[in-house]
């Protein structure tokens, strides 16, 4: 199950490298911009919470791109591989316990943790590419997993 995680962050830095090609190529639009900019702030928090670190402070809904994307992904990338490598598979049972934005606490498995991560970012890829369109991009990358696994 932890091959299962690796293999899916791997996809999850292919779709939004694939993605920020796009952004790039249309001068950086605001919404999809901010929206990059949640996804790569959501990962961090995230993977504090599993390290059981504080939470970094990092703005949740940016407004604006305040460190260049490509670094972002690569940095996150690179920190969840290293996490995930450390596991052993017992790990994913294990019970996280952390606050929300909103100072709830709650407690949740590693797995459902990690399956949120995910999640997540294919659920904001999706509106990235919308908004891209939106503003007028004539077409998009192939973000499906699918072709993640083909190359």
């Amino acid at each position: 199950m932890k091959d299962h995680f690796i293999r899916l962050f791997k996809y999850d830095r292919y779709a939004t490298e694939k993605l920020l090609t796009v952004i790039r190529a249309m001068n950086n639009p605001d919404k999809p911009v901010q929206l990059t900019g949640h996804l790569l702030a959501a990962q961090q928090r995230w993977l504090s919470r599993c390290l059981k670190e504080s939470v970094a402070e990092n703005e949740l809904f940016p407004q604006q791109e305040t460190t260049p994307f490509e670094e972002l992904i690569a940095h996150n990338h690179d920190k969840w591989i290293d996490f995930l490598g450390g596991l052993d598979p017992s790990d994913l049972d294990q019970i996280i316990t952390y606050k929300n934005t909103a100072g709830a606490v709650f407690s949740n498995t590693l797995i459902d943790i990690l399956t949120q991560v995910i999640n997540h970012g294919t659920h904001h890829r999706a509106q990235i590419g919308q908004q891209l369109k939106l503003a007028g991009a004539e077409s998009l990358p192939p973000t499906d997993y699918i072709f993640f696994i083909r190359n």
